[in-house]
């Protein structure tokens, strides 16, 4: 079993690389396998092109198409987000654009989280933001304790989050029990959901 983790950072060792590195030695502890994946200080934003939906790749060979190919053999996926302005930051939301648009069927069925660092507030909206993707893609939603949130300016500062790092463990630990209760139910040969053909609907007339 592997979980990528998204550093989704301009600052390839801040905060929320700090967050997200309590969650990846808690997996290690769990036996999970993780890589932490910096997604870089610029993401091209989704153009709205198609052209991702006639040849199964999007149109910019970037940070999106690596992730796209290693999350094919990925079980599980936390995002992670610094908080500008009480949102997530410009680069991760191009980035799950794009990757959730393109690549959306090889994250289907896989659980996901969020974390997210802030140095006061807007943790909880950016939060809420990102954990749409999830929902809209038929992802099962990993939870922790309390919200996936770590506070400080620093690393150094969120070391002394001492709640923030222990959610952060927690969502390690719950996460890790989900992937091996579906790997479970796989053995036992509990197939994954058969859903109906999504129909889409305009609200004009």
């Amino acid at each position: 079993m592997k979980v990528i983790l998204i550093n989704g950072s301009p600052r390839k060792n801040g905060c929320t690389n700090r967050a997200l590195k309590e969650v990846q030695a808690q997996l290690s502890k769990e036996g999970v396998d993780s890589e932490i994946f910096w997604i870089g200080t610029s993401v091209q934003g989704c153009l709205g092109c198609y052209k991702c939906k006639s040849s199964g790749e999007c149109v910019f060979n970037d940070k999106v198409k690596e992730f796209i190919s290693k999350a094919k053999e990925a079980d599980g996926f936390v995002f992670g987000s610094p908080v500008y302005y009480s949102s997530a930051s410009g680069s991760i939301v191009s980035f799950m654009d794009r990757a959730f648009f393109s690549g959306g069927s090889f994250l289907r069925d896989k659980p996901a989280a969020t974390v997210v660092s802030c140095r006061r507030g807007g943790a909880t909206e950016t939060f809420g933001q990102l954990n749409m993707y999830y929902t809209i893609n038929s992802m099962p939603v990993v939870s922790s304790q309390y919200w996936n949130q770590v506070h400080g300016s620093t690393p150094e500062e969120v070391e002394q989050d001492i709640e923030g790092l222990q959610t952060m463990r927690t969502l390690a630990v719950n996460m890790a029990w989900l992937l091996k209760c579906i790997e479970a139910g796989k053995n036992s040969g509990i197939p994954m959901p058969n859903r109906e053909k999504t129909t889409f609907t305009n609200f004009i007339r």
